[in-house]
């Protein structure tokens, strides 16, 4: 026994050198193992109607379109998102949701989802009318697809066209994901015109009010009628004439209350972000975790105990 360790005192040093060695050799070969976590699942929902058109938000000191700021927001949430998070995209038009990817980690898929949130458009709209109540009841559907509890962060302005009124209101009281729904508001609280394209994405003037008249059915045909983009569609005739758009707010509040949602504000500002990383992880994924810090931090301190020994003769020559 006591030459077991005076082997060990004699050979104290290598046997440290050994072990960093093969920590080392850890943190380059293997530096994660899979392990279940809570982790940070969202949903982007994005309104891509026509009045996410209307140019009332501003960006970098320039006039810019709500889907345009959008894009902003839903970028800067990636960007400031850790590794591990992960993301799905969705489109929100008439009636419908549809999704364009499932869960996706965010370092490991940067890019794609980047540019895939780079090019969205009011053209991906498969129908011209918005029925939010309707998206909301679509999104608890899609929500079966993605295998995975998720935080929806639905992006819009609220706008419907046609208008809610007592007939054709939609009861939300059987949504089960209500909690995990947050609208999120975009555009200004001022009446703004709305910009109309052609199916070539060039601006022809502005929508007209008689839209907002032909709109108040269950169809909307005037507003909504995309077919009707090519090659001259009917535009305002004079600043009067235009039909005008601003963010429903209270109206977004009242559908998050209903269903025991949340409703905030989107600005480019460090308290909206804070508000996103600061939601409760809502799904468990197996994901890889990253030991490579605790491998490296082992090394670190047996690099330091070599020189223990050293530290000690030290200490005593000092006290004689």
């Amino acid at each position: 026994m006591r030459s077991a360790w005076r082997w060990v005192k004699d050979h104290y040093e290598s046997g440290l050198y050994l072990l960093v060695v093969l920590l080392l050799l850890l943190a380059i070969f293997k530096p994660q193992v899979p392990l279940k976590q809570q982790v940070h699942n969202y949903l982007l929902l994005v309104d891509v109607s026509q009045s996410m058109n209307a140019e009332d938000m501003r960006l970098n000191g320039k006039q810019v379109s709500r889907m345009a700021y959008t894009r902003h927001l839903m970028r800067k949430l990636v960007e400031n998102s850790p590794c591990g998070t992960y993301f799905s995209l969705g489109v929100f038009a008439a009636e419908d949701v549809a999704l364009i990817f499932t869960p996706l980690e965010t370092c490991a898929n940067y890019d794609v989802i980047v540019d895939t949130i780079e090019h969205l458009e009011w053209r991906m709209s498969w129908r011209g009318n918005s029925r939010i109540s309707f998206g909301v009841k679509g999104a608890a559907k899609v929500f079966d697809s993605l295998n995975a509890p998720a935080r929806l962060l639905f992006f819009t302005d609220g706008d419907e066209a046609p208008k809610v009124n007592a007939i054709n209101k939609l009861r939300l009281d059987d949504v089960q994901i209500g909690e995990n729904i947050v609208f999120v508001g975009i555009g200004g609280n001022e009446d703004v015109a709305i910009p109309r394209y052609n199916s070539s994405n060039k601006w022809v003037g502005y929508w007209s009010s008689d839209a907002k008249e032909n709109s108040a059915g269950a169809v909307g045909i005037t507003y909504n009628d995309t077919s009707r983009d090519d090659p001259d569609p009917v535009v305002a005739s004079a600043d009067f004439d235009r039909y005008l758009s601003k963010l429903e707010s209270d109206y977004l509040k009242e559908l998050a209350e209903e269903i025991h949602g949340q409703y905030i504000l989107g600005e480019d500002r460090p308290e909206f972000y804070s508000f996103v990383q600061k939601q409760k992880p809502v799904a468990s994924f197996v994901t890889a975790y990253s030991l490579r810090w605790v491998y490296l931090l082992l090394a670190l301190a047996l690099i330091i105990a070599s020189y223990w020994p050293y530290i000690r003769q030290w200490r005593q020559a000092r006290r004689g």
